[in-house]
């Protein structure tokens, strides 16, 4: 009976050893598979933030072409003291030169004085020869060190004299512009026609515009029908993102884009066109006077290929003219810009993709 019994009690110890043993591997296994799913939902995530990141990057691209009208009206407009030059006269800064180097020391050389019985024992005389020479090497530091002072200040002279001549430069430099802005000022309130050009220049000059627009214009300015004309031109249809979003595709482990419909990037093309045109003539009407500017006409071409000919073109996308009166009485911040150019009486040719239109161009 006591066999019987050691044998069971030794069955239920390997039945409980085992029991515990692929208790733990269950455990092990399930501790696998978590971290696992942890892992793939990490990657999920970070491919999700990814799209998420590169659909934001799209988005702020659409929202600075939306923007390239209405960002520029509460800016001040340009004015010929914006043009003036200030020259930068920074104070002079000796640097290490401007620091006077301390002579020596006679105590940094003296020799210590013998003291006590040393006086007694012959050691005033070896004091005194000690003196002596301590004396020499102090009068060489002090040679050496007017020296380097005189040097300090040499190049000091040099440096201050460096600096004025500079200060001097920047000063008829900026009195030179500023003569020159001065006489085109004078010669664009009597509506001298080079000048209200130059000036118009400048206007368009100081725009910012978003990055990777072209930056090319011609202005000329009629001065009996107080116009000025202006030939811009305007970035090509693929400055309109051809993507719409991205998005993570889990099944193939993918990011991929989601494009936007053709006709969506038209839309937008023609609204940023649009918008160009309206800028332009706001930022000249808002920084010229009446009597000087009573109208701005605006051409907009794009430089492209003629695909029949492979030759460079320069088809006109759209052309508008507006009278100050009629575009004062605008609300810009609220306009629709194509809504708005047709009002003005824009005028487009039929075929607006650019590619389209130098075919056109070319073919007629």
């Amino acid at each position: 009976m006591a066999r019987s019994g050691n044998a069971s009690d030794w069955q239920h110890r390997l039945a409980a050893q085992r029991q515990e043993a692929e208790q733990l591997a269950a455990e092990r296994r399930q501790q696998v598979r978590d971290r696992e799913k942890a892992r793939q939902q990490e990657l999920l995530e970070s491919q999700q933030r990814t799209a998420e990141e590169q659909t934001a990057a799209v988005q702020e691209q659409i929202k600075s072409l939306e923007e390239v009208l209405t960002s520029v009206l509460p800016l001040p407009p340009m004015s010929f003291d914006r043009l003036m030059a200030t020259p930068r006269t920074p104070a002079f800064d000796p640097g290490p030169l401007g620091v006077a180097v301390p002579g020596p020391d006679w105590s940094d050389f003296a020799p210590a004085k013998p003291a006590g019985l040393l006086r007694f024992l012959g050691r005033t005389a070896r004091f005194k020869r000690q003196t002596a020479q301590a004396r020499g090497r102090f009068e060489v530091a002090k040679t050496e060190h007017k020296q380097q002072e005189e040097q300090r200040e040499q190049a000091l002279a040099v440096a201050r004299a460096k600096y004025h001549k500079k200060v001097t430069e920047a000063r008829a430099e900026a009195a030179a512009r500023n003569a020159y802005v001065t006489s085109r000022q004078s010669a664009f309130t009597t509506g001298e026609a080079e000048s209200v050009a130059w000036f118009a220049r400048c206007v368009l000059r100081a725009s910012r515009y978003p990055d990777g627009f072209p930056r090319e214009y011609q202005v000329t300015y009629d001065r009996p029908a107080r116009n000025v004309t202006v030939e811009f031109e305007l970035p090509a249809q693929h400055v309109v993102p051809p993507v719409r979003s991205y998005r993570y595709v889990k099944a193939r482990d993918v990011t991929e884009p989601v494009s936007r419909p053709e006709h969506e990037i038209s839309q937008r093309y023609d609204r940023l066109i649009s918008a160009i045109a309206l800028r332009t003539l706001h930022e000249i009407f808002s920084a010229t006077a009446p009597e000087v500017v009573r109208a701005v006409s605006f051409t907009g071409y794009v430089s492209t290929t003629d695909q029949a000919t492979g030759k460079p073109v320069r088809p006109h996308l759209l052309a508008v003219s507006a009278e100050r009166p009629a575009f004062e009485d605008l609300v810009l911040a609220e306009v629709e810009p194509v809504a708005c150019l047709a009002r003005l009486g824009a005028v487009k040719p039929a075929a607006a993709e650019p590619a389209a239109a130098a075919r056109d161009a070319a073919a007629g």
